[in-house]
């Protein structure tokens, strides 16, 4: 068995939508929906609410009470500072002299300290956040964005090791080992003591996070053939995890608190467990480890759900040894490059970004992810009609020009900004899908979810650190630009012209990039 073509042609008497094929692409597809929501609660979880210092009444008058937080000049404008108050014990002594400010004391000649008690949190949006409950502000506010760093790390080591695991022992334990860990360890974040305690948890939380997604989406593509799995791979698993993300700033609009938001983010995962005796292992995995038995099993029940006969013998014993995928230095060169593409995606950091443009946090949120929708219908439409190479580097080329010009815009024209932005974002969303249909073709069926695992734990170093270069927009778009162009040209050199089936040996892998590269194909 040397490509996909013939597990395809193998199985092609059970239809494209039949009643198995439906089965299989919507429930998959449902498992998703909490890794949309997941994946951003800290968008609301992490926020910074308005606050102030915290001001004791005793032994201070009204007036006195009212002034004690010095005012600041904040972006040209004059807001009363967040982390600064005048002395206590000062204005104390000047309240029982029976002084008042402005008239009889200057206040700008008085000392300043830092909020020794607290501080008070403003409930206008959040009734509580990670940041209120932990006092991550002022000098502690480095932890804000750490916060966010400390998930994505988990996605990162998450993404490889479920890969690894999942080539070795079947997608299906690993897509309902990681819907576990994701949905328990998102739980029990609300009962963290301590920061350090919740960003543990939140590690824990991360592993399973993305690697559920890449989990999901390996077995949808591997299980469904032909139009379904094209539907599947460019719209149906994407369009699931957007449906997730965009029941976030619903559930965080009436869930003002961050402990209820989890708990309404992570609980649903665990309804997805009884699908484990519905769901099937991946036959092309099965068959890839010489399990041709359980293989032909499996096809046969989706046979008998279809109403179709299957035909006596339905595979050849084959077994695909995984040592053999990077013996190319040319299919090395193209992963690698592969590699290079999903760093420059930064699909995170813009989803990060987008949050914040608008003053209400939950219509950002909502805007950030309807124009998902948008891009991955196009994704569908260019996986079917485009070229690869000619759909990556119009998307890149899409998410690059988008960051430029945001450079170039007023702050005073800040909806041109936001719709810039929007541009970027629907770039970015797109490039994932499309680099999600590549990658799946590109790796052999015996490497296939590490393959998928190792390139998304590369893209999560971006992620990683986009929390804190949000804090330094200008100088990332600026090397934003400068690595999508590098990307590029090595992307004209690598992607096929048109889907040609996923690769199930070595060779098959190279000659899915060849027809657009430099290197002959002579498949065996």
């Amino acid at each position: 068995m040397n490509g996909d073509g013939h597990y395809d042609s193998s199985v092609a008497f059970l239809g494209t939508w039949g009643r198995f094929q439906l089965i299989v692409f919507f429930l998959l597809c449902s498992t998703i929906l909490p890794n949309g929501s997941g994946s951003f609660s800290l968008v609301f979880v992490t926020d910074t609410p308005q606050h102030r210092c915290r001001i004791p009444k005793a032994n201070l008058s009204q007036e006195w009470w009212e002034v004690a937080v010095p005012l600041e000049v904040v972006d040209g404008e004059l807001q009363a500072s967040r982390c600064r108050r005048y002395r206590l014990d000062v204005l104390r002594n000047l309240s029982a002299g029976g002084l008042l400010p402005g008239r009889d004391v200057n206040l700008s000649s008085l000392e300043q300290e830092d909020c020794v008690d607290g501080w008070v949190y403003g409930t206008e949006i959040y009734q509580s956040t990670v940041v209120s409950q932990f006092d991550l502000v002022c000098t502690q506010r480095w932890k804000q964005p750490l916060t966010a760093t400390i998930f994505f790390l988990g996605v990162l080591v998450g993404s490889f090791f479920s890969g690894v695991l999942a080539d070795r022992f079947g997608r299906k334990p690993v897509l309902f080992a990681t819907i576990i860990i994701q949905a328990v360890f998102s739980v029990a974040q609300i009962a963290a003591p301590s920061w350090e305690v919740f960003s543990v948890l939140l590690f824990c939380s991360g592993l399973g996070n993305i690697s559920n997604y890449v989990s999901c989406y390996v077995l949808g593509t591997e299980i469904l053939t032909g139009n379904t799995r094209v539907v599947y791979s460019s719209t149906g698993v994407c369009l699931g995890y957007t449906l997730g993300y965009m029941t976030l700033p619903l559930f965080a609009y009436f869930l003002r608190s961050w402990k209820t938001l989890l708990l309404a983010v992570g609980l649903p995962g665990l309804f997805y467990i009884p699908l484990w005796w519905i769901l099937p292992e991946s036959p092309m995995w099965l068959l890839s480890q010489g399990r041709v038995t359980e293989a032909e099993a499996i096809v046969r029940k989706a046979a008998k759900m279809n109403r179709v006969v299957a035909p006596e013998k339905i595979f050849a014993d084959s077994k695909w040894h995984a040592s053999s995928a990077f013996v190319s230095i040319r299919l090395s060169i193209a992963l690698m490059t592969v590699l290079l593409c999903w760093v420059c995606v930064c699909y995170y950091g813009l989803s990060l970004n987008t949050s914040q443009l608008h003053s209400n946090p939950y219509i950002s949120c909502f805007l950030s992810a309807v124009v998902e929708v948008p891009a991955y219908l196009s994704c569908s439409l260019a996986i079917r009609f485009l070229p690869r190479r000619l759909a990556l580097v119009a998307v890149f080329l899409t998410v690059g020009l988008a960051l430029f010009f945001i450079q170039l815009v007023p702050q005073s024209i800040l909806g041109l900004a936001v719709a810039l932005e929007m541009l970027g974002k629907f770039g970015a969303t797109a490039g994932t899908s499309l680099l999600f249909a590549f990658t799946a073709e590109l790796y052999p069926t015996g490497l296939r979810n590490t393959g998928s695992g190792i390139c998304v734990m590369v893209s999560r170093t971006g992620s990683c650190i986009a929390p804190f270069l949000i804090q330094l927009s200008k100088h990332f778009l600026e090397k934003g630009v400068s690595t999508f162009n590098v990307t590029l040209v090595f992307l004209i050199r690598i992607c096929n012209p048109f889907h040609v089936g996923m690769a199930q040996t070595s060779t098959s892998s190279i000659c899915l990039i060849s027809p657009w590269a430099l290197w002959p194909c002579s498949p065996s």
